[in-house]
C-alpha cells in the first residue's frame, strides 16, 4: 500500500517547518524566524496511530510578489498541491488572517483535495481567536502550537481521517511488487517495457521523460508481478526543476513498498557516485535487489569485460558484498528473460526461515571455531540466536553484555550465516540483545 503524501502549505513565517520537524520526531528543516528560510521542499516519512504518511515541508507562498525568488517558492507550492493526497493548510493566530490566507484558501478550494486547516501559534488556547477563520472557507480551524506541541493531536487525527481515498489505493497482495530504480536515461522504461512485452511508458533519450511512478501488472509463467517504473533519481543539487524533486519521492517511496528492486546502471557510463548512493537506498531499506548493468550491447567486450565490470562493483558496493547482477541490452532484448528468475531468486532467499534448531548448532559451530572478543578482562557468551524475520532475514542474538559485541564480530557472524544459507541478492540485519536474568 502506498504511503499518502501530506504537504504543509501557508504564507511565510507561519511556523510550517516548526511544525514539521515537531511530527518528523527531528530537526530536518531550518528553522528560523525570519520569511523564506525555507526554499526547498523536505519530506519525510512519518506516523501517527498506525497511519503511515510522508510528510512534506514547503517555502511560504507570497502569491503577489514579483521578486523571482519568490516566484519559484509558488512552482515549488504548486507541485506540493498537485502531489499530495492531503494538504495542511497552516496559518497565524497571532498575525491572523491576511489577504495572502485568502489568496492561498483560493488555490486549495480548486485543488480539490481535502485540506486541513491548521492555526498555529495559539499557545493559549483561546477559540474566539479561531472564528475568523471559518470565513476562509475550508471547515472547522484547527487551533494548534507546534513549538509548544498542543492540539497536534486532534490535527492529525482529522488528517489521518483524510486518508480514506489514498489508502483505497492497494496492490495485488499475490503479485511480486519490482520497483525499478536508477539514474535518468539508464534505461529503466525500456526495461520495463521489455518485461511488460509492449510499449507501455514513454521511452527516450531525454533524461527525466518519467515523472512518477507507474504500475502495471504482469503475468510470467504463471507468476504474477507489477513492474513498478519510477523516475530518474538525480544528485540533489541537480533537482532543480521543481516536479522532479517529488518524482524522487515517489521513486524512494516505489523502493519501500517493493518486494525486489532492479537497480539499473548505464554500462556505458559504469556504476557512478550517484548509483552507489541509490543502491546504498535499496540496502538501507532491507531490500532484495539486483543490479543490472543495462546498455551491454553498446560495450566493447573481451573475454574478462564482465569480470572486470565485476569487480568494480565489488569494489564500490563493498557494504553489500552479496548483490546478484546481471549484464543486458533492454533495447535488443539480451539475457532480459532471464530477470524474472533472479527477481524469484533473490525474493526466495529474503523470505528464508532458519529453524532454532539448525540455527544454533551452527552458531555454537562458529564459536569453537573463532572465540568471542573479551573487553576489560570479561568475554562475550552467546546463550542462543533466533531468527525474529523475514524480508530482510532478521536474527537476534542472545548475549551476557551488548557492549562485548565488536562490529568486526558481528561481521564474522554476518558472514558465517552468508556462507551457510544461501542469502544472496538480500541483505541480513544483525540485533544483539541483553539476555534477560529471567530468561
Amino acid at each position: 500500500m502506498s504511503k499518502p503524501i501530506v504537504a504543509v502549505v501557508g504564507r511565510p513565517n507561519v511556523g510550517k517547518s516548526t511544525f514539521f520537524n515537531k511530527i518528523a520526531g527531528r530537526k530536518i528543516s531550518i528553522v528560523e524566524n525570519k520569511p523564506g528560510v525555507t526554499r526547498d521542499r523536505v519530506y519525510a516519512d512519518a506516523e501517527w496511530l498506525n497511519h503511515k504518511f510522508t510528510l512534506i515541508d514547503t517555502g511560504g507562498l507570497e502569491l503577489k510578489s514579483e521578486d523571482e525568488m519568490w516566484k519559484h517558492i509558488k512552482k515549488q507550492a504548486d507541485i506540493a498541491i498537485e502531489t499530495a493526497d492531503v494538504i495542511i493548510f497552516m496559518c497565524d493566530s497571532k498575525s491572523g488572517l491576511t489577504a495572502s490566507d485568502y489568496d492561498v484558501a483560493e488555490i486549495l478550494r480548486h485543488s480539490r483535495k481535502p485540506v486541513v486547516l491548521a492555526v498555529n501559534k495559539l499557545d493559549n488556547y483561546d477559540p474566539s481567536k479561531l472564528y475568523e477563520f471559518y470565513s476562509l472557507g475550508l471547515g472547522e480551524p484547527f487551533g494548534i502550537s507546534a513549538e509548544q506541541s498542543q492540539g497536534m493531536g486532534d490535527l492529525l487525527d482529522e488528517v489521518c481521517a483524510s486518508f480514506k481515498d489514498a489508502e483505497a489505493v492497494s496492490y495485488d497482495d499475490d503479485s511480486v511488487k519490482i520497483a525499478i530504480v536508477g539514474k535518468p536515461n539508464a534505461g529503466k522504461s525500456s526495461l520495463a517495457n521489455k518485461l511488460l512485452g509492449f510499449e507501455r511508458t514513454i521511452v527516450s533519450n531525454i533524461a527525466g521523460t518519467t515523472r512518477d511512478a507507474i504500475d502495471t501488472p504482469v503475468e510470467y509463467k504463471g507468476k504474477k508481478y507489477t513492474i513498478i517504473d519510477t523516475a530518474g533519481i538525480r544528485r540533489k543539487r541537480s533537482v532543480d526543476e521543481d516536479v522532479e524533486y517529488y518524482s524522487v519521492i515517489r521513486a524512494f517511496a516505489s523502493v519501500r513498498r517493493a518486494d525486489v528492486v532492479l537497480c539499473v546502471i548505464d554500462a556505458e557510463q559504469g556504476i557512478t557516485e550517484q548509483d552507489v548512493k541509490i543502491i546504498g537506498y535499496v540496502h538501507e531499506q532491507g531490500k532484495p535487489s539486483v543490479i543490472v548493468m543495462n546498455k551491454w550491447d553498446l560495450i566493447e567486450k573481451d573475454s574478462n569485460t564482465i569480470n572486470k565490470f565485476n569487480k568494480k562493483l565489488s569494489e564500490d558496493l563493498a557494504f553489500m558484498d552479496y548483490f546478484k547482477s546481471i549484464y543486458i541490452s533492454a533495447k535488443t532484448g539480451q539475457r532480459t528473460e532471464k530477470i524474472f528468475s533472479m527477481v524469484d531468486e533473490v525474493l526466495e532467499h529474503s523470505r528464508f526461515r532458519v529453524t532454532t534448531g539448525t540455527l544454533n548448532d551452527f552458531i555454537s559451530d562458529c564459536i569453537r571455531t573463532t572465540e568471542p572478543p573479551t573487553k576489560n578482562g570479561r568475554r562475550l557468551k552467546i546463550y542462543y540466536c533466533v531468527q525474529d524475520d523475514v524480508c530482510p532475514p532478521t536474527f537476534i542474538f542472545f548475549v551476557n553484555d551488548e557492549e562485548l559485541m565488536h562490529f568486526s564480530y558481528k561481521r564474522f557472524l554476518e558472514n558465517s550465516l552468508r556462507r551457510a544459507f544461501d542469502f544472496s541478492g538480500t541483505p541480513i540485519r544483525l540485533f544483539v540483545r541483553k539476555r534477560d536474568k529471567e530468561e
